[in-house]
């Protein structure tokens, strides 16, 4: 699977997981949710390293605007360790990949 793929499906597992988990939306993600899945999506289609991207905290160039670091940050906080409970196949191969 082509890198860029994959961080999407990880990065969609992780905000349904918070959406879900935090807020409460079991069917849908509430409007805060799902305008950070549509940029997170967006910035990883934009990514100028490609399939040879590096994790995001790694990478020289911060594609994300303040703000929106900041709840991603915050949200993988809180999603990354519940991974390994909801989704242990995508945690482990997210985490093999990096």
């Amino acid at each position: 699977m082509a890198k860029i793929a994959s961080e999407k499906i990880t990065v969609e597992l992780m905000i349904n997981l918070y959406c879900r988990k935090k807020h409460g939306n079991r069917s849908s993600l509430c409007p805060k949710c799902a305008e950070l899945k549509e940029y997170a999506l967006e910035r990883l289609d934009k990514c100028p390293f490609g399939d040879e991207k590096p994790a995001c905290k790694a990478c020289k160039i911060h594609c994300y605007d303040a703000e929106k670091r900041t709840q991603i940050k915050d949200l993988m906080r809180f999603s990354g360790p519940r991974m390994l409970l909801y989704f242990p196949y995508e945690y482990l191969r997210h985490k093999l990949q990096l």
